[in-house]
């Protein structure tokens, strides 16, 4: 059983920055993937970004291509993902995911069924 908390979400004018971070613990594998979600009112839920704990490539989607930067801290089993330039159409809730079964690659992105743990949720609201 894996435990996942989320931190770091609040409220930000357009064009700041925050930082989110999720805390995974309990019976976590040695390698696996993780990512960060988010759900818009009334929408599924969807992927932000993916990683692969034991490796160095990332996956972003399009619409936080060269503006979210997701990595991990092995050592406190952290992962984190920093949003920069923000836009309103970036408010949301966002959540942290995690699964070893799920094949870590951009296909996780749209696998949000595939994942079996997940945190609560961190709101993110991005004023204009």
């Amino acid at each position: 059983q894996v435990q996942l908390v989320e931190s770091g979400g609040g409220s930000v004018q357009a064009g700041g920055s925050l930082r989110l971070s999720c805390a995974a613990t309990g019976n976590t594998p040695t390698h696996y993937c993780m990512g960060w979600f988010r759900q818009f009112p009334g929408k599924e839920r969807e992927g932000v970004a993916i990683l692969y704990t034991g490796g160095s490539k990332r996956w972003y989607a399009d619409a936080v291509q060269g503006r979210f930067t997701i990595s991990q801290d092995g050592a406190k089993n952290t992962l984190d993902l920093q949003m920069s330039s923000l836009k309103p159409e970036d408010t949301a809730m966002y959540y942290c995911a995690a699964d070893w079964r799920v094949p870590c690659s951009d296909y996780a992105l749209r696998s949000v069924a595939d994942f079996a743990y997940w945190g609560q949720g961190t709101h993110v609201t991005v004023s204009s």
